[in-house]
């Protein structure tokens, strides 16, 4: 049967701002004739025009990040210790594989302001425009005004955030991977410190990210090209990579289409 492959991911690189000043990647290059040196650690004295080929060795990359670069997936323990009410948040490590290969539906909340904060009434809303009703394990991503920015310098503050209440209505409904091109699952913080220098509510703090305290769910961040998507009909795949006891684990995110 014929597949189409949709790359939700950004690139890690050292170019395009898609996170603030104190945690973006540092990729350093090296071509095959600068890794000689590391080769020689195996191969003696042998110079780059002795190996096969006569260019050197191998290209190679040194790569420092963090797991939250790049498009990745937050595990339950980013957001609290606990989870599920009281139990131990569980790490990247331990998410079950089944939550990340699931029927995947979009949510177009690009109209919304950079900044707003979305309602379960706004996630009922656009469920019942495209038709759409959720099923428990579904991978429900989040098209937001984030997704045509990247390479913008401020991209960390561009798009729509879910709110408490539009998260519980999906986690409620057995959803437990979401997924978002913004640079968070929440409103973007520059909105979200406005909001609470003026209500002096600081339950408003990354309320998205903290209903995992209620109910634990995993979430991407920083994709890329949802609106290739149609509203569903497609497979997410996005299984993380095994950072043992980490916090978020970084996944090629790609929807798969079935034709």
């Amino acid at each position: 049967m014929p597949r189409t492959f949709i790359d939700l991911s950004i690139y890690l690189e050292n170019d395009v701002i898609t996170d603030p000043p104190f945690m973006r990647p540092k990729i350093t290059y090296q071509n095959h004739a600068e890794t000689v040196a590391e080769a020689n650690h195996f191969f003696p004295g042998v110079s780059a025009e002795q190996f096969p080929g006569s260019e050197g060795f191998a290209a190679a990359e040194t790569v420092e990040l963090t797991t939250h670069n790049g498009t990745h997936l937050d595990a339950p323990w980013h957001f609290h210790p606990t989870m599920d009410g009281g139990e131990r948040a569980i790490t990247i490590d331990e998410v079950p594989l089944d939550w990340c290969f699931r029927p995947g539906v979009k949510l177009d909340f690009r109209h919304f302001d950079n900044g707003y904060v979305v309602t379960a009434a706004d996630v009922e809303a656009e469920l019942e425009r495209i038709g759409y009703t959720l099923q428990p394990m579904d991978i429900v991503l989040v098209n937001t005004a984030a997704g045509m920015a990247v390479g913008n310098p401020d991209f960390v503050n561009i798009g729509c955030g879910m709110g408490y209440e539009a998260t519980m209505y999906l986690l409620d409904r057995g959803v437990r991977v979401t997924g978002t091109d913004a640079w968070s699952w929440d409103a973007p913080f520059s909105y979200t410190a406005k909001r609470v220098e003026e209500s002096g509510d600081t339950s408003l703090i990354w309320e998205g990210h903290k209903a995992g305290r209620d109910t634990g769910y995993c979430h991407l961040e920083k994709l890329h090209n949802l609106e290739a998507l149609p509203p569903f009909g497609y497979t997410v795949a996005c299984f993380p990579h095994k950072v043992k006891g980490g916090s978020a684990g970084w996944t090629r995110a790609v929807a798969i289409i079935e034709e």
